[in-house]
């Protein structure tokens, strides 16, 4: 079956516009991949943005909410797919995904994949697609291959992720999920990694290793939280060749906390160490994700940084964070902030710019966005998936100044009163 197919069911049923490109001007985005035609009962999440061998834009998103569509045991499972060919100027819709949920897509070999659950807490699932995402396994959209096997409804195991990165380290592919087992969130999830050889198939499940599962210990915790947990994690190397994940931490009324759990090469293993795991991190209650760049090695992550500790679920900001270590943080641009004119407890009340996913584009950021703005219902139950561009992103960054450097000012300081002097 063809997604194409797929398309037109649902727009003639109503789920999609019959205009894809259609769209609001806003100064705050490019476009808008897509905007819920019911903002009060159906929400858009999970965006995920990747760049094709052609050049084109491969985005996905998923549905969730009262009118979201369900599979037979009533979970949501249900994503989507849109493609650019004009750098996001504009968005043709693919069609939907069933048994796509919590997804997120990166390239391999001049392939893409789409890997993460079927459903609400369901199993962990793999697509591959050789034609940008128009076709996918077996031509069949319906029938991913299970990397790993949930439970039925929410029997146990139920797993959970985000569009978080894929590390590709040492020839091996490595990626976070979790296990929400028993479903009580944040405490009752576990976290966990599946890896594989890079060289490998990685269509077959034999391929694939699962690591241990660690629950949070409320123990470790010492910051007065009344439900403390972590979820959503980031894969990446850390400068002294580590394996680390670093997870978005639940530390209410504590803000901006992340968690780093140490992975094993062979992706067998996950440790936590509570007195070196926990870390100062803009945004660390809300979803981020974190990449190295190639060029100047210093890690980057797109997040909601806190502004206002009274309002722990903040999400009506976005910023670029900056770091040489991954473990000392500092916020350098802000991206996007609320600009309707509400007032500020109505605009965090309301408005969200979260979720983000991105990729190095050349000089540049490109970033997908889970956007709740003007007609959404609250700051989490996102009415749009947008699009947008840092362009030059690393004049942001601020070197730390030299020694050397230090000294020059120092002396131009002493004799620039001098020079005034002479000239007058």
């Amino acid at each position: 079956m063809r997604i194409t197919l797929a398309l037109l069911v649902y727009t003639v049923i109503g789920l999609l516009p019959l205009d894809a490109n259609a769209q609001a001007k806003n100064p705050l985005w490019i476009s808008q991949v897509y905007e819920s035609p019911n903002p009060s009962r159906l929400y858009l999440g999970s965006p995920s943005i990747v760049r094709m061998g052609d050049g084109s834009l491969l985005t996905s998103y998923d549905y969730f909410g009262p009118a979201s569509p369900k599979n037979k045991y009533g979970r949501e499972y249900r994503g989507a797919l849109a493609r650019s060919e004009n750098n996001g100027q504009s968005w043709n819709l693919l069609g939907d995904v069933e048994g796509a949920f919590w997804s997120g897509l990166f390239t391999l070999n001049n392939d893409v994949y789409m890997l993460g659950c079927s459903a609400h807490s369901g199993h962990i699932t793999i697509r591959r697609s050789s034609d940008g995402g128009q076709d996918w396994t077996d031509s069949d959209t319906d029938n991913p291959v299970y990397l790993f096997a949930g439970g039925s409804g929410t029997v146990a195991p139920n797993y959970h992720g985000a569009p978080v990165p894929v590390l590709i380290s040492n020839n091996r592919i490595y990626r976070a999920f979790e296990d929400n087992n028993p479903l009580n969130w944040p405490e009752g999830f576990k976290s966990l990694v599946i890896s594989a050889d890079v060289n490998s198939d990685l269509m077959n499940p034999e391929n694939w290793t699962m690591s241990n599962k660690l629950a949070f210990n409320p123990a470790w915790w010492g910051g007065g939280s009344p439900e403390p947990g972590w979820l959503e994690g980031n894969m990446v190397e850390a400068p002294n060749g580590e394996l680390w994940n670093i997870l978005r931490f639940h530390s209410d009324p504590v803000v901006d906390k992340a968690a780093i759990v140490k992975v094993s090469r062979d992706g067998t293993t996950v440790s936590f160490d509570p007195a070196t795991g926990f870390i100062d991190f803009p945004g660390g209650a809300t979803k981020f994700t974190i990449r190295r760049d190639p060029v100047t090695e210093k890690y980057i992550a797109l997040v909601n940084n806190n502004t206002d500790p009274q309002y722990f679920r903040q999400r009506n900001v976005l910023s670029l964070s900056v770091s040489d270590d991954l473990i000392h943080w500092n916020v350098v641009k802000t991206l996007l902030e609320d600009d309707q004119g509400l007032t500020w407890a109505q605009s965090v009340a309301l408005t969200g710019f979260q979720y983000v996913d991105w990729q190095f584009d050349g000089d540049d950021i490109i970033y997908l966005v889970r956007t709740a703005y003007d007609g959404s219902r609250n700051y989490h139950d996102s009415n749009r998936i947008t699009f947008h561009r840092l362009d030059n992103f690393r004049t942001y960054f601020v070197p730390e100044p030299s020694t050397a450097m230090l000294l020059v000012v120092a002396l131009m300081s002493l004799l620039m009163p001098r020079y005034a002097k002479r000239s007058i």
